[in-house]
């Protein structure tokens, strides 16, 4: 993960933590957000936040709504995979409905992504209806086109990561390698598609309610 020093984690940690607090009338599940180009630090700080918080959050990344390799080969999209059209946007919104609602006695279960067979796991994370805060991350949260223009209204607070580029991108070639590619097919990949999407997430930066400097 990109450094950040103990006391802006513990800054941030907090402002998490006052998300879960509950207020004095009943209210709606929180949840809070983490958005940012590929490899700004999103899983890691989140998985971090909810570690932090023990028990008072659970994290349900937006990369379980992938969609399957065999569906973005038949839709011609898989070389474009991480595109904001390679995921079920919709099917992520709807989730987010359900999670703000939490209903007593009922455990929703949300996808998560293996990476080490880049593919969505269904059910494989549950939600049960006591815990007062998800923590979702991904790259399209503050996106403002089709179906992720909804996600963003259920979202109480979405932190934008933003880490320099010169840190970002071998990070991210690493992070690639780290998971199957060889070194030249990752960097052709990092080039060709994480970095066609990192320059659209960049441009919902100012939507987001904190900017947090990675380092």
């Amino acid at each position: 993960m990109p450094d950040m020093d103990a006391q802006q984690f513990e800054r941030l940690a907090a402002r998490a933590r006052a998300l879960a607090e509950p207020g004095p009338e009943p209210r709606h599940r929180r949840i809070l957000g983490l958005a940012g180009a590929p490899g700004a630090g999103k899983s890691t700080l989140a998985a971090r936040l909810v570690a932090r918080l023990d028990g008072l959050a659970v994290l349900v990344p937006m990369d379980g709504f992938h969609l399957a390799q065999a569906e973005l080969e038949r839709l011609g999209r898989a070389g474009r995979k991480g595109a904001p059209d390679t995921f079920d946007a919709a099917g992520y919104t709807a989730l987010l409905t359900r999670l703000r609602a939490p209903e007593p006695g009922t455990t929703v279960y949300a996808p998560a992504f293996d990476r080490s067979l880049e593919e969505p796991i269904a059910g494989a994370i549950a939600v049960p209806p006591e815990v007062p805060l998800v923590v979702t991350e991904g790259n399209y949260l503050l996106h403002d086109e089709g179906a992720w223009a909804a996600a963003l209204t259920l979202l109480d607070e979405v932190w934008y990561l933003d880490l320099d580029d010169r840190r970002r991108v071998p990070r991210l070639v690493e992070r690639h390698v780290r998971f199957g590619k060889d070194r030249a097919g990752a960097e052709r990949w990092v080039h060709d598609s994480d970095e066609v999407n990192a320059r659209l997430v960049a441009r919902s930066r100012d939507r987001a309610h904190l900017v947090v400097r990675m380092s």
